[in-house]
């Protein structure tokens, strides 16, 4: 457990580093620990070290994996897609959802969250690439969801996310780039700035470069907890 505790160290140090080659605060980025596959003892040893955000991808895995560490005061962050007929337990259960592409979600989950009576933080998911194999709204139609935001009652949109095509972490700079352009487009065109103040983007790869880009959410996997055998977050 001692390497996950020296790689996420190394992870936090990156971090650090490339927010103030960017002239930013390092506390102004927050790490999300990707746990997806990995056991309930890799995240108790992630916990160990200090890291209290971690991920998953699948609704059930993450809830088995809550009731695994209660007690340990940490927030969950739902970052795979989220079909339909979860967004009850979903919107009951996770702190952060970083995958909201449409109007109907964002309303079963605002219904579920008041019925749990939780608050749960939305983020909606950007597609800039048009990649079929990946879901995410275009720009052009983010207006309707931020619109419908404003009168929901129990959840709190408060950002974008990316998922670029995958690439070099160069490669995938332009995307970042676009992702913070998008959110001063909004910000001129009247979103209010409690819903733009997150940018999830970053992961294992090229969280350095995300960070560069204005990144206040990273979502790494594979460099904390090594090795996966799938493809890393």
């Amino acid at each position: 457990m001692s390497d996950i505790r020296d790689r996420l160290a190394r992870v936090r140090d990156r971090i650090a580093t490339a927010a103030r080659r960017a002239r930013r605060d390092p506390a102004s980025v927050r790490l999300v620990a990707i746990s997806k596959t990995f056991p309930a003892a890799d995240i108790r040893a992630a916990a160990d070290a200090g890291q209290r955000e971690f991920g998953e991808n699948k609704v059930q895995e993450a809830l088995q994996k809550m009731g695994e560490t209660s007690g340990l005061g940490l927030r969950w962050h739902l970052v795979g897609h989220l079909q339909s007929n979860k967004a009850r337990k979903a919107g009951a259960s996770f702190d952060v959802i970083h995958s909201v592409d449409d109007v109907a979600l964002l309303a079963k989950l605002d219904q579920a969250a008041c019925d749990a009576g939780r608050r749960p933080e939305l983020l909606v998911q950007v597609d800039l690439a048009g990649e079929a194999t990946k879901h995410g709204i275009a720009p052009q139609g983010l207006m309707p969801i931020f619109e419908a935001a404003r009168g929901c009652k129990a959840v709190l949109v408060k950002g974008l996310m990316l998922l670029p095509p995958a690439s070099d972490p160069e490669g995938a700079r332009p995307y970042f780039t676009a992702l913070s352009r998008l959110r001063d487009d909004l910000a001129a065109r009247g979103v209010g700035a409690s819903m733009l103040a997150e940018l999830s983007m970053g992961m294992s790869e090229d969280f350095e470069v995300a960070v560069e880009e204005g990144a206040t959410l990273v979502r790494v996997g594979s460099a904390i907890f090594g090795p996966r055998g799938l493809t890393p977050l």
